[in-house]
């Protein structure tokens, strides 16, 4: 368009040259100078004729170019509508099988929908049946409930029984523990009573050493006596001090069985030499039931 107006604008300067060469015609009035005019206006026609040619020219190559790059435009805007088109029919048939899909779901959802009625129906049937269900299963707890009672009275029984067994165990260790008790004490007093029958017999033949020990003393001091007179005297009185001294005699005497020593225990022969080896100051002690005493209060609970 720029180029158009270009055209128009030169073509008008040939006429404002055309109306000034006539006037100038009409005010020079010689005929030479006429023609040099003419000669001058015809060659400045043409320089415009080639200025004008080179300005068509030069617009026809810009009107080329432009066409051509309308033509790629146009080539351009073809390809783009093709590929417009078939993205709207793909758009198209996308959309319709997006309606067929929408159809069978909804057909779907009408058959979901019969079948929702029914479900509803069988929900209502079945919260009936929950109902009863409740109701069996609160008695259910409640004889549950019962049998746990009985349960705990079971175990409480049970746990008495299990007592009674143990207390019975109990008697029977502190029975059993009596006898041994019993058999003990009968072993020890019989070994006390032999003992006291060997001790019996010691505190015989100390008491017949003492006595004749003594009457060697006595005869020693009287041969003394009729050797020296002087110290018959004083021997004299050292046997009174050890005739008086009761201690000498006290251990033996305190052993000795009231009502004399029976007989039949005294022995003769070897047996004497052994009784020499027994202790004279062993006292016989009571016979111990501490063990038992002990134990029998854990027999009697």
């Amino acid at each position: 368009m720029a180029s158009r107006d270009y055209h128009t604008r030169d073509t008008s300067k040939p006429k404002r040259d055309s109306d000034s060469h006539s006037r100038r015609a009409l005010e020079s009035p010689p005929r030479h100078r006429l023609s040099d005019d003419r000669v001058a206006v015809h060659h400045r026609d043409v320089q415009t004729l080639l200025v004008d040619n080179q300005r068509l020219a030069a617009t026809h190559v810009a009107l080329k170019q432009e066409l051509g790059v309308a033509l790629q435009d146009l080539r351009h805007l073809s390809g783009v509508a093709g590929k417009v088109k078939a993205e709207r029919a793909a758009e198209v048939r996308e959309v319709f099988e997006k309606a067929v899909k929408m159809e069978a779901e909804v057909r779907v959802v009408d058959e979901l929908r019969g079948e929702l009625v029914k479900v509803g129906g069988d929900v209502k049937k079945l919260g009936v049946e929950n109902k009863e269900f409740v109701e069996k299963v609160r008695e259910t707890n409640g004889e549950i409930m019962k049998e746990r009672a009985k349960q705990q009275e079971f175990e409480m029984v049970k746990g008495d029984i299990e007592g009674m067994k143990q207390e019975i165990q109990k008697g029977r260790a502190a029975i059993e523990y009596e006898k041994k008790v019993y058999e003990s004490n009968l072993e020890q007093s019989e070994a006390m009573e032999k003992s006291r029958v060997s001790m019996a017999h010691e505190i015989e033949k100390l008491q017949a050493d003492l006595a004749n020990a003594h009457k060697k003393a006595m005869a020693a001091a009287a041969a003394a006596a009729t050797n020296t007179p002087g110290y018959a005297a004083g021997y004299g009185n050292h046997d009174v001090g050890y005739g008086a001294n009761a201690a000498y005699s006290g251990p033996y005497v305190a052993h000795q069985v009231p009502g004399g020593v029976n007989p039949q225990y005294v022995s003769q022969g070897p047996y004497d030499m052994q009784h020499h080896m027994v202790n004279p100051h062993y006292v016989p002690g009571p016979v111990p039931h501490g063990p038992y005493d002990m134990q029998h209060p854990n027999a009697q609970g």
